[in-house]
């Protein structure tokens, strides 16, 4: 997807999600559940960059408008991340030994090891019950990631990556860090109301070498896997 298409991609998903927020003023069902497993842990490739001093500061202004709120899951900035692509949902205790077919990604991956990505202009983009902070990346990282994910449908994880991704585009559209997930159908007020204030702010580019991990659903934990 080129930048043209991803920009507009952004734009129309805030314009979707604040017209939904209008149909519906309240917060709807609240989720019993997380969204993803808090505890096992994934295989994804990504990218954790440096925070950046504005990025940082979204961040602290959020969890301080959330404080008192148990149903918003945000972001800690030792957790900021790019996922490149998601590999398997969480599968895997802490300590539980991959399967021997791991050598087989692990030997994909070689050819995108600790290649340098850069994802610019970095929005914040309104999903009903989430916060995304989303980018523009470089044509060579769209070109690597749909090289990877090709080559990983041909192997022996092929099960795991469409499983990861039931019901959604193989990869995914979107080159983003979720920054607030809300146990709930819609976001409450004040917190629509902070994203609508800033939606149109540039929070800035990143850029940092990719790497592939055993993670927790928001990257607090990830344990580079060896190549």
């Amino acid at each position: 997807m080129q930048s043209e298409s991803l920009q507009k991609m952004y734009l129309s998903t805030n314009q979707n999600t604040i017209a939904s927020w209008m149909k519906n003023r309240g917060i709807g069902d609240s989720k019993k559940d997380h969204y993803y497993d808090p505890l096992k842990l994934a295989l994804a490739a990504g990218i954790k960059p440096t925070v950046p001093d504005c990025v940082s500061q979204l961040i602290d202004e959020l969890n301080g408008l959330t404080k008192d709120d148990s149903l918003a899951d945000t972001l800690p900035t030792q957790g900021f991340h790019f996922t490149f692509l998601p590999l398997t949902l969480p599968l895997y205790k802490v300590n539980e030994p991959l399967p021997e077919k791991v050598d087989q990604l692990t030997n994909i991956w070689t050819e995108y090891h600790a290649k340098k990505i850069i994802i610019r202009q970095l929005r914040l983009v309104a999903l009903p019950s989430q916060l995304l902070l989303a980018g523009i990346p470089d044509c060579s990282a769209i070109d690597m990631r749909q090289s990877f994910c090709e080559k990983v449908l041909d192997s022996q994880w092929n099960n795991e990556l469409l499983t990861r991704h039931t019901g959604g585009p193989l990869p995914a559209p979107f080159w983003h860090s979720t920054i607030l997930r809300y146990r709930a159908a819609f976001l409450p007020a004040t917190v629509r109301q902070f994203f609508i204030e800033r939606q149109a702010m540039n929070f800035g580019d990143v850029a940092e070498e990719l790497i592939l991990a055993k993670v927790n659903y928001n990257w607090t934990k990830c344990y580079p896997l060896e190549n």
